[in-house]
């Protein structure tokens, strides 16, 4: 069933869970997940529609969503859910913290929890990834292979999970020979032109690589890597199966795996109001994806013993 409320979109299943505040609800469990973009983005919105159906059909769980939701109404359509009776409310990115924070003391019986945030604390939680690992793993293999010694990173705003893809592309990318990390942020996460043009504009000063970590943008800043014959690199998925001559590696932060995991623990009454944080040793959460073949032999063996170094914490970024 399919039910319009204001101008969110919501789609019921079966049940969610809670926290360690109090024991498992017997009556069953309702979670909710409030996307920035669109489902259909293959990107972060889409990732995290798919989780929440993964939830729903292999936990059992009441499912709900709403997408493209602005900025500017996050904490109502938070609070909306709370209202409703969902016992966890899921913000899709670093830029709900805010809302999730102003609305959580208002709502003590939720959790409200955010995708790729960093705060907890009572009733709220946060799930997020150690970032900086495959962001230097991409960034020392376009080092390697880069051609003029020049590579771009493009951001959508300048939170925390941009900031540590920015600091260890560019810190793996140098560590492996190369010079210079053109930097743009574009404050559109969606906009497909604003993520071409970033990219153009990269590739005009010389950067062979372009890593675009956007939602839906990265799909301009991909096709930018393609018209020019630039390398582009993959956010989120193994972007190599939509941009097979074009992605050379990606960095994934599998949100699906994640959610997976901190809402059994909420079905459980085991969910806490902390940050639960997933690096290289989740490989269902978080892992590099797959080569291009162009890649040679000897730097794919490299990157992958970089890759056992960072999961045995003898190489820290």
């Amino acid at each position: 069933m399919t039910i319009h409320r204001r101008n969110f979109i919501v789609l019921s299943g079966a049940t969610l869970a809670l926290a360690a505040l109090r024991p498992a609800w017997a009556q069953g469990y309702k979670v909710a997940i409030i996307m920035p973009g669109n489902i259909t983005d293959k990107s972060w919105s889409q990732s995290g529609y798919e989780g929440i159906q993964q939830v729903k059909d292999k936990l059992g769980v009441e499912i709900a969503y709403s997408e493209k939701v602005a900025q500017a109404d996050q904490a109502e359509a938070m609070a909306d859910y709370a209202r409703r009776g969902y016992q966890l409310v899921i913000g899709h990115g670093g830029e709900f913290q805010d809302a999730a924070k102003r609305v959580a003391s208002k709502y003590p019986e939720t959790i409200f929890l955010v995708n790729n945030g960093q705060q907890g604390g009572g009733n709220l939680a946060s799930a997020d990834f150690y970032y900086a690992q495959p962001g230097y793993l991409l960034g020392y293999m376009a080092g390697k292979m880069s051609k003029t010694g020049k590579a771009g990173f493009i951001g959508g705003q300048k939170i925390k999970f941009s900031l540590d893809l920015n600091s260890s592309f560019e810190a793996g990318f140098k560590a492996a020979g190369g010079k210079d990390v053109f930097t743009a942020y574009t404050n559109d996460w969606d906009d497909i032109a604003k993520g071409k043009e970033a990219a153009l504009n990269q590739i005009s000063q010389g950067a062979d690589f372009v890593f675009p970590t956007m939602d839906n943008a990265v799909i301009g800043s991909l096709q930018a890597c393609k018209e020019k014959g630039a390398w582009g690199m993959g956010i989120y998925y193994d972007a190599i199966a939509d941009w097979p001559d074009t992605v050379a590696q990606s960095a994934i932060f599998d949100i699906k795996g994640a959610m997976l995991d901190y809402v059994a623990y909420g079905k459980d009454g085991k969910l806490e109001g902390k940050n639960y944080h997933f690096d290289l040793k989740v490989p269902e959460a978080c892992r590099i994806g797959t080569f291009h073949a162009s890649v040679p032999e000897a730097i794919k063996n490299e990157i992958l013993a970089l890759s056992d170094k960072m999961k045995s914490g003898e190489l820290k970024v």
